[in-house]
């Protein structure tokens, strides 16, 4: 699915169209203390303008750190979001990445807002991971809009 979103905040007369590729990842358990994929990057580069986890399955009562890193096919991992502790989280509660490895918003259920500016994150071929620090019961379904920088560059649910 995707969207247009008219930008007419640029300088010259006529609007610009940017248009924002939706993929949704369905509710999956967490991984064991380790690295799963949640979205794969094919084809070339992507510009993520927004990442956002829902608690399905409410998180086991237990201290566990989440966070998102993007791990290419060639080259050095580097975290879209540092370590969040996740311990207890209700179902609905949302997870939103400011994409600048700076630590995973969390918020119960009700809203998840980032810090000023515009978030984005340019990401190469790879996987987009989530990883815990332990093993903890509970799921959460993600969502990202993206737009592709390459052509045939693309994201799919892992």
């Amino acid at each position: 699915m995707a969207f247009l979103i008219k930008n007419a905040r640029q300088a010259q007369q006529s609007p610009v169209l940017d248009q924002w590729i939706r993929v949704h990842r369905a509710g999956a358990s967490l991984p064991a203390t380790t690295a799963g994929a949640i979205f794969t990057v094919r084809g070339g580069r992507v510009l993520i303008k927004l990442l956002i986890g829902e608690v399905t399955t409410v998180i086991q009562s237990q201290a566990c750190n989440l966070k998102v890193t993007a791990n290419p096919t060639v080259g050095t991992s580097v975290d879209l979001s540092s370590n969040l502790d996740i311990n207890a989280d209700e179902v609905g509660c949302l997870y939103l990445s400011e994409l600048d490895g700076t630590a995973l918003v969390g918020a119960d259920a009700g809203a998840a807002m980032s810090g000023p500016g515009t978030p984005a994150a340019v990401v190469n071929v790879g996987t987009i991971d989530i990883e815990t620090a332990a093993t903890n019961t509970g799921a959460i379904k993600w969502t990202i809009f993206y737009l592709p920088l390459d052509p045939g560059a693309n994201v799919i649910a892992a």
